[in-house]
């Protein structure tokens, strides 16, 4: 049997990045459509990431996108650390972006052309700078390289210039720091990915050491692909880093955690609290972008989504489930997983909000706040913060 207490006492500590990329504006290679209120630098963007936090007390910390959070010198970088600290909130995981140049249209650090290796080395070591100067301890690296036709490049010495960069990024974090490796299995390259799937980011990461692990992002997997399984087994292996959480219905991934299968996150959560990964040595990250949906209302409730999941996981009673799969009782294991994901966890939420000093509805809770009607009308002038802003 699980006990309540113990349940309440774990989402007490759940904690829940959020993107600072997903509070400006966003589309899809047709059409960005903009938003009234929507920040024009990154310290509005912890303004904006702030209410999020206060609202849900599940979001204290921001990822950062360089060169969409670029500022220009690690003086202000120690400064917009400051901004955080002021606002309850701290500074996460730094993102490189290697796909926005002109210069990466062959590739990044898996380019033919040294020159072009060593321009994508130089940005990495410069987001390695940046994180020295925040505090932050995480390095994401999600690469677009890849290939679109048959012949065009030697599959396997891309590789090895990957494994050859990624080691000397390897060489330049510090020892209370992370290389978190991303992968997704196509797009923009359609022939081949020079990091596709979990199994390619777990040998470099194998390779480079233990302060090299692998991002799982939720939407960049085929379909019917058991993202559970690869947590499951990362764990194991002690290689899982972090999650980026999304949905996604055919290919892209910036849909809401939880929108298109919110059994599939409830599976993944319940391997994670069956793993021993429900740690602070986890980074539990969101990576999604609002395109047509209100933007501080989807992330809150992103938040809340990936709280419901946890909630209903941390429900599972293992000493049952482990029982009936013990006695090869296919049926009744089934159904140990299924009421507790069947449990309507909204209440017991809203309880371990209010015992936490909070409204137990946030969305509501903002909708009271005023803060859409402030920066709506605050923020007039200047340039919007997007995609490449």
């Amino acid at each position: 049997m699980t006990e309540l207490a113990a349940v309440k006492a774990a989402l007490k500590t759940q904690a829940v990045e959020t993107p600072s990329w997903a509070y400006g504006n966003s589309g899809t290679r047709f059409k960005v459509f903009a938003q009234p209120g929507v920040p024009r630098d990154p310290r509005e963007k912890l303004d904006d990431a702030a209410k999020v936090h206060e609202f849900t007390g599940a979001a204290p910390s921001v990822a950062l996108h360089i060169p969409w959070d670029k500022l220009d010198d690690s003086d202000s970088y120690t400064a917009l650390a400051k901004h955080a600290e002021e606002r309850g909130l701290k500074l996460g995981t730094i993102n490189s972006n290697t796909f926005q140049d002109d210069d990466y249209r062959l590739g990044s650090i898996c380019h033919p052309d040294a020159v072009v290796r060593r321009k994508a080395l130089d940005h990495l070591f410069e987001c390695v700078d940046i994180m020295d100067a925040t505090g932050s301890k995480d390095l994401k690296l999600w690469f677009a390289d890849g290939t679109n036709y048959p012949g065009q490049d030697d599959i396997r010495e891309r590789q090895d210039r990957l494994a050859e960069g990624l080691a000397k990024v390897y060489e330049r974090i510090g020892d209370d720091q992370r290389l978190l490796l991303e992968y997704k299995l196509f797009e923009p390259a359609f022939y081949t990915t020079d990091v596709p799937d979990w199994g390619t980011a777990y040998a470099h990461c194998l390779k480079l050491g233990a302060k090299a692990q692998v991002v799982v992002d939720t939407g960049h997997h085929a379909p019917g692909t058991n993202i559970e399984f690869i947590v499951a087994t990362l764990l194991r292996e002690g290689k899982l880093g972090g999650f980026d959480f999304n949905s996604r219905f055919y290919a892209d991934d910036d849909l809401m955690v939880g929108a298109a299968d919110p059994f599939q996150l409830f599976r993944i959560m319940y391997e994670v609290i069956r793993g021993g990964g429900f740690t602070a040595d986890i980074a539990f990250m969101l990576d999604q972008c609002h395109n047509i949906e209100a933007k501080i209302p989807a992330i809150i409730r992103s938040v809340m989504n990936v709280q419901e999941a946890t909630a209903k996981a941390l429900l599972v009673d293992r000493d049952a489930l482990g029982e009936a799969q013990r006695s090869g009782d296919v049926l009744a294991a089934n159904a140990v997983l299924m009421d507790a994901y069947n449990t309507d966890v909204r209440p017991l939420l809203a309880t371990v909000r209010e015992e936490l000093g909070l409204d137990p509805d946030p969305v509501a809770a903002y909708a009271r706040s005023g803060w859409q009607q402030k920066i709506a009308a605050e923020r007039v002038g200047g340039q919007q913060a997007g995609w490449g802003a």
